[in-house]
């Protein structure tokens, strides 16, 4: 019987991945280094050094991922990936939203096998409750300034964020994506009265898409291949850059299938996919 899971996503429910042949045949060739067809095991189709492939005794279970926001068009596609080379193993619909946030339902004993967070301090707290040990650091992300498409708000630079004629929304302070907000605001001088504080970085991209708000700073990664907002660079975001940590948790329902995600987000096929929807190296 599948786990209860400890958060909601905002996301609609998803078609099992196995069945979404257009994500499967992108997965095909990202996370599989274009192997060869044929009748070759799948030791012999992976990748040289390869952790997630197929060795010995097959995994089999169920996982549940907790994973950041910011995480959640790539996540998918490394589910897909993991289940492809694990065909025994099912990954249940993962769970997104603000990293404080779910930090905080783990802290407080809800059941989940690997979690992903925005930033090395919200990581910590999870560590520091005996949650999670030896998170590992698989990708980084910077600030853009978005804004709805067209730009009606005629936003040029960050410094423009400060005028009172401007809709802004951010990110909450005890986010990840609201903490460095913060930061490179401060950095730049620049004092903004957001119009609201969202819990994630979601959140304050679809007020922007939507036309709720002339600016927002998101992260780069979730501006990409958008029509419906534009991205505007944001003047010392090469100085506020978040690390991205992941581990499997201490209660684990199967520890073995926790830590193969795990070594398989840190896979040379898997860093390239990530690589190639925007994320920067660990």
């Amino acid at each position: 019987m599948p786990r209860p899971h400890g958060t909601m996503t905002h996301e609609h429910p998803r078609p099992r991945r196995h069945r979404v042949l257009f994500v499967a045949a992108s997965l095909a060739l990202a996370l599989t280094g274009c192997a060869a067809a044929g009748s070759a095991s799948p030791d012999e189709q992976a990748m040289p050094g390869d952790p997630t492939a197929t060795n010995g005794a097959e995994l089999s279970g169920e996982l549940t991922i907790w994973a950041a926001a910011s995480l959640g068009a790539v996540f998918e596609e490394l589910a897909t990936g993991f289940e492809g080379r694990h065909p025994g193993v099912e990954v249940l619909p993962i769970s997104y939203d603000g990293s404080s946030t779910l930090a905080t339902q783990l802290i407080e004993g809800a059941p989940a096998d690997v979690f992903a967070s925005a930033d090395e301090a919200t990581m910590q707290r999870v560590v520091d409750a005996g949650i999670a040990a030896s998170p590992r650091l698989f990708a980084s992300n910077t600030l853009v300034i978005a804004v709805p498409a067209g730009n009606p708000g005629t936003v040029q630079a960050i410094e423009d964020l400060g005028s009172p004629e401007l809709t802004v929304v951010l990110c909450a302070p005890a986010v990840p994506c609201g903490a460095a907000s913060i930061t490179l605001l401060a950095d730049n001088g620049v004092s903004v009265t957001p119009a609201s504080i969202e819990q994630n970085v979601t959140a304050v991209l679809a007020k922007v898409a939507a036309g709720e708000a002339d600016a927002g700073l998101v992260y780069v990664t979730d501006v990409r291949n958008r029509d419906d907002v534009e991205a505007i660079p944001a003047a010392g975001s090469e100085d506020v850059v978040g690390h991205y940590p992941i581990a499997a948790l201490e209660d684990a329902a199967d520890p073995e299938i926790a830590a193969a995600f795990v070594d398989f987000v840190l896979s040379e096929p898997a860093q390239a996919l990530l690589a190639s929807r925007g994320f920067g190296p660990p």
